[in-house]
């Protein structure tokens, strides 16, 4: 592929993001592209050195927030006719429902993802806790003597203190692999914008 082929196939696949975004984009691209080729590269050498189009848009359209996709969309949908508007009017009473549905499912889905990982960090907490408290009662303990107790509530403390630092770690993976899933079902989201922008032009 060459170079206006791979510009022409960039424009396309972000047609359905904002103009002057897409011009930005395809500048950078462009002068990248120039920059290999004075380096030494042939013009497909640079092409393919730069990565796949997919792999692109999948990162100018993470870089870009959803209000703006939407703003878009909005903006460069055509004008309704009597008979479109007329459809969404008598259609109101059933897509809003299915509308509110879909955002309220998408909406418990994100929230239910971050409430599994809020209870990790809260069972952490609370071996974290526990540990902390078993050593005090077992100072307690062997400051009055009872010393089967303070032995006792020694051992808990350090199973106590195994499982935490066990539970941060996955704690901590859990985070991590939860940031991943949001980040990609909103890329996902942008990504129907981007088709649907790509299937007008």
């Amino acid at each position: 592929m060459n170079k206006t082929e791979f510009l022409d196939a960039l424009r396309k696949a972000l047609s359905g993001l904002p103009n002057d975004e897409v011009d930005q984009r395809l500048e950078f691209y462009s002068e990248m592209i120039d920059d290999r080729i004075e380096d030494g590269l042939s013009e497909c050498e640079a092409v393919s050195d730069i990565g796949s189009i997919d792999e692109i848009v999948d990162q100018i359209t993470a870089d870009i927030p959803l209000g703006r996709l939407v703003k878009e969309r909005i903006k460069t949908k055509k004008k309704l006719s009597g008979w479109n508007l007329t459809l969404i009017i008598l259609g109101f009473p059933v897509w809003l429902p299915i509308l509110a549905a879909a955002f309220a499912v998408m909406l418990s889905l994100y929230v239910c993802i971050w409430a599994i990982d809020i209870s990790l960090w809260a069972v952490f907490v609370s071996l974290a806790g526990t540990s902390l408290g078993s050593v005090l009662l077992s100072v307690v303990c062997f400051v009055q003597g009872n010393i089967p107790t303070a032995l006792a509530m020694s051992g808990t403390a350090l199973v106590c203190v195994g499982l935490a630092v066990f539970s941060f770690f996955g704690c901590k993976a859990a985070t991590k692999g939860v940031i991943a899933l949001t980040k990609k079902m909103a890329l996902v989201i942008k990504r129907l914008f981007v088709r649907k922008g790509d299937n007008n032009g």
